[in-house]
């Protein structure tokens, strides 16, 4: 990139951070003592609001940065995300969000200890969103390295560096100054910024084609290299059987994966009523509903204008496709438009990983302090320390997630949180949903569900070629890949429910029918509920 590229996206860049910044500092001048207004913002903000920062937290560097790389490089095979992510807020809308509400307080924990031992359930839930949420994170730490890198061009493995860091250490302050009030103004200004930024790629890509999409796809098929192929099913998960069941299993995670995301529950917490949350969804499914749409037209763009050979040059695993395609659409490298496009969206990916990253990080020191600490420690434990712990653990978090994104740092990032939710949906959904429906649940089966699919997934990502066994895994010199498949979902999944039934079944502890009847109450009608 040129100077003039590098200036104007460092000064953007500049400009959403003291934005940000000056939000978290407005915020933290308010009380921030009380567990309800850290975890949850004083529970103050309208359906409207938590949508657009539902569609904020969602809206992540993997879908505007990998699903349109996938997309450029793969056909048809990437639209597998775009659908994915889209379908999976139907679950979330008629299975979890009004009923999460109800039930819980601040955390996936609170919906499950309703009516179980909490001390074990606590244990099991809590590192179970710990483990996903620093999954998440990876993914965005590694997007905003390719980000920089880009920006940056020769000193790219220094500046993947530095922007791990730097993306790490802006994530802590946001979350431990500016608790849930600040990520969620955070999330609702990149919301904006976002959708400002896909709505005019997508505007200028359709124009350079006349509206005809079908010359764009056909433009796409003949720079791709593979002709109709690219068009088709098959050319990334198509090849043989172990592909085809990789395909099976990547969808089955994206579908269900989003209902047990600890960030994206923990939304739900943030507005007066179960009502309010549901109609939370309603505006998010609409906002992230045009956001996926556009990206298959930002994939194919890229795809026909940049070429895949190019977007492959920049960046292996196809993370940089939009910014190179926002700057062809402004006229080239050496142009004015060009270099102002690619600074705005270069500016808007990285305000993205800013957001989304604080959304997690939230999360995840939620469960550390609200589900690890209070329940390890039992006395003494008051809202005043909670929240410090939470405060403390959002580092921790942080220089877990920097290690880790600089380790991952050449994979593509939707596929790495294709990963994040393979182990929410493994983990996570099976003990929700047994939780609120299943009248014979019991403490062992909610134990055993959690870790029943979480030790599986985690333990199958690592015997994988993700890790080891191909030049493209994190250890390339390495090959112990005994399971073949790269998204562990479609066995990690059926054994999280397998381990809750069996745990539940051989279980001598007799159901708590009356606390599972009061339950059943407050979740469906919200009595008694916080």
């Amino acid at each position: 990139m040129t100077d003039n590229h590098q200036t104007l996206a460092l000064l953007l860049f500049s400009a959403f951070i003291a934005l940000t910044l000056g939000i978290t500092t407005w915020v933290s001048r308010r009380k921030q003592g009380s567990a309800e207004e850290f975890y949850a913002g004083g529970r103050l903000f309208s359906p409207m609001e938590n949508g657009f920062a539902i569609a904020g937290d969602y809206m992540s560097a993997a879908s505007f940065l990998g699903i349109s790389g996938l997309i450029a490089l793969f056909g048809y095979d990437g639209l597998l995300y775009s659908v994915g992510f889209l379908v999976a807020w139907l679950v979330v809308l008629l299975l979890v969000a009004e009923l999460v509400r109800n039930c819980g307080r601040f955390t996936l924990a609170d919906v499950v200890a309703a009516r179980m031992s909490e001390r074990p359930v606590r244990i099991a839930a809590g590192t179970s969103s710990v483990t996903v949420s620093v999954l998440y994170l990876v993914a965005q730490m590694v997007g905003a390295g390719s980000l920089v890198a880009l920006l940056l061009g020769s000193t790219g493995a220094a500046a993947q560096v530095w922007a791990v860091i730097g993306v790490g250490a802006l994530m802590v302050i946001y979350v431990s100054l500016g608790g849930m009030r600040a990520t969620t103004w955070i999330q609702i200004v990149k919301a904006v910024l976002l959708l400002g930024g896909t709505v005019t790629l997508t505007v200028l890509v359709l124009v350079r084609f006349h509206g005809d999409f079908d010359q764009l796809l056909r433009t796409a098929a003949d720079r791709s290299g593979h002709g109709a192929a690219f068009l088709a099913p098959g050319l990334k998960y198509g090849g043989d059987w172990t592909a085809r069941f990789d395909f099976m299993s990547l969808g089955l995670a994206l579908v269900l994966g989003t209902a047990g995301l600890p960030h994206i529950l923990s939304r739900f917490y943030t507005v007066p009523t179960a009502r309010a949350a549901r109609r939370s969804v309603v505006w998010s499914i609409g906002l992230i509903g045009g956001f996926y749409l556009m990206t298959i037209v930002l994939g194919f763009g890229a795809a026909a204008i940049v070429g895949p050979d190019a977007v492959r040059d920049s960046n292996a695993a196809g993370n940089t496709a939009v910014p190179l395609l926002a700057l062809d659409l402004g006229g080239g490298a050496d142009s004015t438009g060009g270099t102002v496009l690619f600074a705005v969206v270069a500016a808007v990916a990285f305000a993205t990983i800013l957001a989304v990253v604080a959304g997690i990080t939230l999360a995840s020191s939620a469960s550390v302090a609200h589900d690890l600490y209070a329940t390890l420690r039992r006395k003494g434990t008051t809202p005043r320390s909670e929240v410090a712990v939470a405060r403390i653990a959002a580092v921790g978090v942080g220089v877990v997630a920097i290690a880790l994104g600089l380790l991952a740092r050449d994979l593509n990032v939707a596929f790495l949180v294709g990963l994040a939710f393979a182990v929410a949906a493994s983990a996570n959904l099976p003990v929700l949903l047994y939780s609120l429906f299943w009248r014979r649940f019991t403490t062992r089966g909610a134990v055993w569900s959690v870790y029943g699919g979480l030790i599986p997934a985690l333990l199958l990502v690592v015997l994988s070629p993700v890790v080891s066994g191909t030049p493209a895994s994190l250890v390339p010199g390495a090959d112990f890949d005994v399971f073949p498949l790269q998204n562990p979902g479609l066995v990690s999944i059926p054994l999280g429910f397998l381990a809750g039934w069996l745990g539940t079944v051989t279980s001598t502890e007799a159901p708590d029918e009356a606390r599972h009847a009061e339950t059943e109450v407050r979740s469906l009608t919200g009595a008694g509920a916080v």
